[in-house]
């Protein structure tokens, strides 16, 4: 939500992206399809849990198909979902490769890594 925030981009489409992309996964590993259904999820609830224009949806529709496949976008709001999830990629031991994150998220990784290192060797 800050990441979408800072950006200026759509904090509702981050924050319905943080709730439900991953909601279709059948295993944590290795389930290509999960953000697909992810993405059919959305539609089916939209005008019933909440109410996106076209543009959101299809945003959020588009960051959910796409958040596994490791490429940057120029949409704040697709980017800044796609952040978040990759800076909590950690909770299943993978760490994030600065190349598939937003400029403002790798530099918030170097600092907790710097950050970190400092406490640990203190």
């Amino acid at each position: 939500m800050k990441l979408g925030r800072s950006r200026g981009g759509d904090v509702l489409v981050v924050e319905l992206f943080a709730f439900l992309h991953d909601s279709q996964r059948l295993n944590e590993y290795s389930d290509r399809l999960h953000g697909s259904r992810a993405a059919e999820f959305a539609v089916s609830l939209n005008g019933r849990f909440f109410d996106l224009q076209t543009e959101q949806l299809d945003k959020l529709c588009y960051a959910m198909e796409h958040h596994s496949g490791g490429v940057v976008h120029t949409c704040a709001t697709i980017q800044s979902c796609w952040d978040g999830d990759r800076l909590d990629l950690g909770r299943v031991g993978i760490k994030p490769h600065k190349d598939y994150l937003s400029v403002e998220a790798a530099k918030m990784i170097a600092s907790a890594t710097r950050m970190s290192k400092g406490l640990s060797s203190g």
